[in-house]
């Protein structure tokens, strides 16, 4: 069974907005390789809507961008993609699927079927699982900032404190520290 793993990017004050943050080189390549450790990609419809207006066009190379984009969108172009929601249920783009009913059971069923792990990088969702206690490990790159806005982590709160084990934390030469925690059962 894969592990279910949240990774977003995320500022000193726990701002999630995707326009906050370094994007450079170095962040997107350290998200490429998440990403191709991984077996899949779990996202809400805002979410994959946000990705599927734009990551397609660069990785056709109809979008000019830097090398590692090109990369993250090839990449993410082939990877299997699942989208929780209740609103839509045909996803076009290469590689997408709709996961529905029951959130535990088809995340929980997705994990089993996935041994190389599932990220999830939606704010919503994501607190919406780690509600469900369906999130096993975090991968956040933690930004040299503090944005002084939300959205924020967890912002709906959560029903129990989560105590967590670190299990790396290194430094990226643009400032940014990349952490992994695993939850702590015990």
């Amino acid at each position: 069974m894969g592990l279910l793993t949240y990774s977003i990017n995320v500022t000193l004050d726990g701002c999630v907005d995707h326009q906050e943050g370094i994007a450079d080189d170095e962040t997107h390549a350290y998200f490429t390789r998440l990403m191709n450790d991984s077996g899949a990609m779990l996202w809400g419809r805002v979410t994959y809507e946000m990705m599927e207006s734009y990551w397609p066009a660069v990785a056709r190379g109809e979008i000019d961008a830097p090398l590692a984009l090109q990369d993250w969108a090839r990449a993410l172009e082939s990877k299997a993609k699942y989208v929780v929601s209740t609103t839509r249920t045909d996803f076009p783009w290469t590689n997408s699927h709709h996961l529905g009913g029951d959130l535990t059971s088809a995340v929980g069923e997705l994990k089993e079927r996935t041994p190389d792990g599932v990220l999830v990088g939606s704010v919503a969702l994501a607190a919406e699982l780690d509600r469900l206690d369906l999130i096993d490990e975090y991968k956040f790159l933690i930004h040299p900032m503090i944005a002084g806005h939300g959205p924020t982590l967890h912002q709906s709160g959560l029903p129990t404190t989560r105590r967590l084990e670190l299990i790396s934390a290194e430094p990226l030469t643009n400032g940014a520290i990349a952490v992994h925690y695993r939850r702590s059962r015990s």
